[in-house]
């Protein structure tokens, strides 16, 4: 006997690729870039036959299970658990038992239509100009004067799946003393920020505006930049020059939230926000008649939970612009968490705050990451299990291929 896994949603997205995507590439298919189509692709066959798969065959009891591979795409919603899990446990060993600030740098409406024509550039730069802002206002010696821990995400969503990116970061309330160019001392000592406060919003919010134009100004003196049709009036300097000062006129958003408390709520906080897609399977409610609703949260009027419809084609739409270009690094660390010194670095706060590493400040076991539990038959519980390959069958888009066992 045996069975197809069947834990899935009742709805996923790629249902509604399977059925309505054939329509939206006849009519986006033009405009879509290599990794919006290749996404497209994976997130359509993941985990069918089209993949291949293995049989899980349990000794005690001869129940056999068939499971498909995944597409391992990073904009699957299916695919992010096990690379979430591993990701967890390397951050694990980064925590300092400090208070963690949650500062999120939001690039304006105005740069949007900019930032899908470019994402690439315009996306580095957003995380750049958050990360050179960071610094610099903590290095003041006026502000804080110490060189921070800065972990950062991009999205680039809001919950209707608009276009809207911005950076979470997740900074560390205090740092190694150094200069005002963020020069760690030769002894350092660690200074930390005021209990409840990370650094004020209004300065980080000057600077981050500061630092983004700058680079901006510079990225189109390189001619790095391709104007999308509606912004082709950019071309002339004249108009360039009055969109960039209207951009200065006003106030960036930063917004400091509450701070974590600690390195175990950090980790709950990175379970749940470091590999997000731009729509969970679970949000989703009901496709029918060429229409998709899905659930939201509605942040203008008191966080309220709605529900929204779209028409599948403009589902896709949205869910596609939040595809990032092959080989982005969406997740970044900078300052003390930066790769390059940061054993060093970290081994220096560590002694400075009399603590040999984090885990011995974590034993209480609130961490978020949990020991994976022993495999076993879903039928009788047994461990005795053998595999068997299936190999890929079908092409992508026939019945063959489509074959889910959707675990």
């Amino acid at each position: 006997m045996s069975t197809i896994l069947s834990q899935r949603p009742t709805l996923e997205v790629a249902d509604i690729l399977r059925q309505h995507g054939a329509a939206f590439l006849d009519r986006y298919g033009g405009v879509l870039t290599a990794s919006q189509r290749q996404a497209l692709h994976d997130l359509a066959v993941c985990r069918t036959a089209a993949l291949g798969g293995h049989v899980e065959h349990c000794l005690d009891c001869g129940h056999e299970t068939i499971a498909y591979n995944s597409c391992r795409n990073r904009h699957c919603p299916k695919c992010q658990a096990l690379t979430r899990a591993h990701w967890l446990e390397q951050q694990a060993e980064h925590l300092l038992p400090v208070e963690y600030h949650h500062v999120v740098f939001t690039l304006p409406a105005e740069v949007g239509a900019l930032a899908l024509a470019n994402p690439a550039i315009l996306y580095d730069l957003l995380m750049r100009s958050a990360a050179a802002t960071l610094r610099r206002v903590a290095a003041d010696p006026k502000h804080l004067g110490a060189c921070i821990g800065v972990l950062m995400v991009l999205h680039t969503w809001g919950q209707n799946m608009h276009h809207h990116p911005h950076v979470h970061c997740v900074v560390t309330g205090g740092g190694l003393s150094c200069d005002g160019a963020a020069t760690i001392d030769g002894t350092p000592r660690w200074i930390a920020c005021r209990p409840g406060f990370f650094l004020p919003v209004r300065v980080l919010s000057r600077v981050f505006r500061q630092e983004y134009l700058a680079g901006l100004r510079s990225a189109w003196e390189q001619g790095r930049l391709r104007l999308p049709e509606g912004l082709r009036s950019l071309a002339h300097p004249g108009q360039r020059a009055a969109w960039c000062a209207a951009l200065a006129a006003r106030d960036w958003v930063v917004y400091a939230k509450p701070p974590f408390g600690g390195p175990a709520q950090v980790l709950k906080y990175l379970a749940r926000y470091t590999h997000r897609v731009a729509i969970s399977n679970a949000r989703l409610v009901d496709m029918s008649d060429g229409r998709v609703s899905f659930r939201y949260k509605d942040y203008a009027d008191g966080h309220k939970q709605k529900t929204m419809t779209l028409s599948a084609e403009e589902f896709l739409r949205r869910f596609l612009q939040h595809v990032l270009p092959k080989g982005f690094v969406k997740v970044r660390h900078y300052g003390l968490l930066a790769n390059r010194q940061r054993a060093a670095r970290l081994e220096q706060c560590r002694c400075l705050l009399l603590v040999v590493n984090a885990a011995a400040m974590l034993a209480s076991g609130e961490l978020a990451v949990e020991p994976a539990t022993p495999h076993c038959c879903v039928k009788c519980g047994g461990t005795r299990l053998i595999y068997r390959e299936l190999t890929p069958t079908g092409t992508p888009g026939s019945h063959a291929a489509m074959t889910q066992d959707s675990s």
